[in-house]
């Protein structure tokens, strides 16, 4: 069976909401902590898992219990095909403190797991892959994606801003050919221009933009603009990790064939729903669940 192939990060992350964020030397008392696995390609994949795609996923692990940890909590994950690579040292954390609206401040130490080095993305196996997603948090990325495009694989990319801290132009070599970008509104930002015109620019095809509490746009390469607003009259706890389940239940819609509109409408809706629940990967919806919440 053809996989989609997801390669990046992997971390155990922390979840704390707290009724305000803490001033210097400022102890806040949380109301609530949550804490599990995270990293966006990873987050990304299991939406995409939850969806109903076959997904594989590469990643780098440490030799650390919270690796441990999280390899095994992995491999639970049904229709996930784990390909991990461990090398000395420990696992990415992230704490992320939650306001009471729903939104947050993240806290990230990149360990060792924050991307596959050149040995790790050399071994991965490609021949049983239908489409490759990844985000740029290493060097190795530009070289993963030159062997997608020599198999005449497909591939999309996570647009995160510190990726591209020295300009947009600096990831021409895997933005070339993408076939689609998801891009939110503080990486758009960090993009001089007119955003989508400059990735235009780069060679890429779709561009999928998250807008938060407004849903999503995809602007088509054939210059067609789809639109899909967020459900109404949910109640938003935790915003965590929402663009990893849009961007995963996007791809799982484009791999099982749905229709275009219904893709995008369907991706805005696990995002939302995932919203009204604490943690990121805990809260992505299953493919029942989402067809339960269509008919509501």
């Amino acid at each position: 069976m053809a996989h989609y192939l997801f390669v990046g990060d992997v971390s155990l992350d922390l979840s704390l909401q707290a009724p305000h964020m803490p001033a210097p030397d400022e102890k806040v008392h949380c109301t609530a902590s949550t804490e599990g696995m995270g990293g966006v390609v990873t987050n990304t994949a299991v939406a995409f898992s939850r969806a109903g795609g076959s997904a594989a996923l590469g990643i780098q692990l440490g030799t650390d219990h919270a690796s441990s940890q999280v390899r095994g909590e992995l491999e639970a994950v049904l229709r996930l095909d784990l390909r991990p690579a461990v090398v000395p040292g420990g696992l990415c954390r992230v704490v992320t403190m939650i306001e009471p609206h729903g939104e947050k401040r993240l806290l990230l130490y990149p360990g060792v797991s924050i991307y596959p080095d050149a040995s790790a993305v050399a071994a991965l196996r490609l021949d049983d892959i239908a489409h490759l997603h990844t985000a740029c948090f290493g060097p190795a990325a530009e070289a993963l994606v030159s062997r997608a495009r020599q198999a005449g694989i497909g591939w999309s990319i996570d647009l995160e801003p510190a990726s591209f801290s020295g300009g947009i132009a600096t990831l021409a070599p895997v933005l070339d050919g993408a076939r689609v970008v998801f891009v939110n509104d503080r990486a758009a930002d960090a993009i001089s221009g007119d955003p989508i015109a400059r990735l235009r620019d780069l060679g890429v095809g779709d561009v999928v933009r998250t807008r938060g509490p407004l849903g999503a746009e995809l602007h088509r390469e054939t210059g067609e603009v789809l639109y899909a607003p967020p459900p109404k009259g949910l109640v938003i706890v935790d915003t965590t990790g929402a663009g990893d389940c849009l961007a995963g239940w996007f791809l799982a819609g484009i791999a099982a064939g749905w229709r275009i509109d219904t893709v995008l409408a369907r991706a805005v809706r696990a995002a939302s729903i995932a919203c009204t629940r604490v943690g990121a990967q805990t809260a992505y919806p299953t493919l029942s669940e989402l067809e339960l919440h269509e008919k509501d």
